[in-house]
């Protein structure tokens, strides 16, 4: 073999070699990102127990020991993480203990039978459904030892009732058609527990509804936010990973997480949501995102949990965790100035819902935008 021969031989493998060697690194580079392994908690030392016993063989008591039981056990070292605190069972705030029907925002009608009715017969003459078209429809019965009002309950006896169907929810304002259906629901309850009802004037109801509709189609507000990844896109597992260390957990649905209230029971402050058919993948480590959705119902969410501020706080971190951009619905990238005139728009808004007594989380307001 010639010199020559030699030369491009040896130049022709390096080239190859960096071919490869691109080829390698571009699809790395490429590559979802992925979360990072998690290191088993180690368990601590097991501890050695006795039974307290009066015998003479009981290991004697150090000094110091009763002096850490006179103490009480460290603090920090049973501190709740403030993730953690979340999780929390907390008991309802008392404006919460309230009536499901109210007269803000449902039609009620009262049902007098002539004499008390069981909680059983009650149960057995409610309506299958509860819904006249597409508005919550509900029957309560004033209880005859407590004298309040509640949805029928075996055991119990009520003395009156009470039927009522929602004025307005997201879907429309009630509509005489589902009045009618509404006040056929409440007859047939009443005929079998042999009550009189009394119901409103439709036309009045139905302009009623209108007024309210129109009030919160005004002052329904949910906000969605885009993060984008600049370079590599992520995986379903690296979002996740990401998002639990900010207190998002999963949530009912395939590429779902929220981040809890501080309530228990009540709606998430925030939903972080991303591709579902990524998340259902059969090796969700290839599944590519390349961009997750913020959202914040604000109706939902009381304000005193401060959820714009939260959400601003939260896509700052998951930007700079993940290495992507905060953008609008359509992919435009947002300023951060651009995020001030809406936290100022959003406490007009809270002081108006507040106004009209909806404020935003309370139940009426949930149940309201809905």
């Amino acid at each position: 073999m010639s010199t020559l021969q030699l030369s491009l031989a040896i130049i022709g493998g390096l080239v190859l070699a960096l071919i490869v060697a691109y080829n390698t690194w571009t699809s790395r580079r490429n590559a979802p990102k992925r979360a990072l392994p998690q290191e088993p908690e180690r368990s601590a030392e097991p501890v050695l127990r006795q039974e307290p016993a009066f015998d003479a063989d009981a290991v004697p008591v150090s000094d110091g020991a009763l002096d850490d039981l006179a103490r009480g056990t460290d603090p920090a070292g049973h501190a709740v993480h403030a993730e953690d605190a979340l999780e929390l069972p907390v008991p309802p705030p008392m404006h919460e203990r309230r009536l499901w029907l109210d007269p803000l925002i449902d039609v009620i009608a009262p049902l007098q039978p002539e004499q008390s009715v069981s909680g059983d017969a009650a149960l057995a003459a409610l309506p299958p459904t509860r819904r006249a078209g597409s508005k919550p429809f509900a029957i309560e019965g004033l209880n005859e030892a407590t004298q309040q009002w509640e949805t029928p309950a075996p055991g119990q006896r009520y003395q009156s009732f009470q039927a009522g169907v929602q004025l307005a929810n997201r879907m429309g304002a009630l509509n005489e058609i589902e009045f009618s259906e509404f006040v056929m629901k409440a007859q047939a309850f009443a005929d079998a527990v042999n009550a009189a009802p009394d119901f409103p004037d439709m036309l009045q109801e139905v302009a009623r509804a209108r007024e309210l509709d129109q009030f919160a189609s005004d002052h329904d507000a949910q906000l969605a936010f885009m993060l984008r990844a600049r370079q590599a896109a992520w995986s379903p597992g690296y979002v996740q990973q990401n998002a639990a260390r900010l207190g998002f957990v999963p949530g009912a649905m395939p590429g779902r997480l929220v981040l809890p209230a501080s309530q228990q029971g009540l709606p998430p402050v925030l939903t972080l949501g991303y591709d579902t058919q990524a998340a259902l993948a059969e090796d969700p480590d290839q599944s590519a995102i390349r961009d997750i959705t913020l959202s914040l119902d604000v109706a939902q969410v009381h304000r005193s949990e401060q959820p714009f501020a939260r959400l601003r706080d939260v896509a700052a971190a998951l930007c700079d965790a993940m290495d992507g951009v905060l953008c609008d619905q359509n992919g435009h990238p947002l300023p951060a100035m651009a995020m001030d005139p809406i936290a100022a728009d959003l406490e007009l808004l809270y002081d108006q819902l507040d106004g009209r007594d909806l404020s935003a989380g309370s139940v009426l307001a949930r149940r309201l935008f809905s």
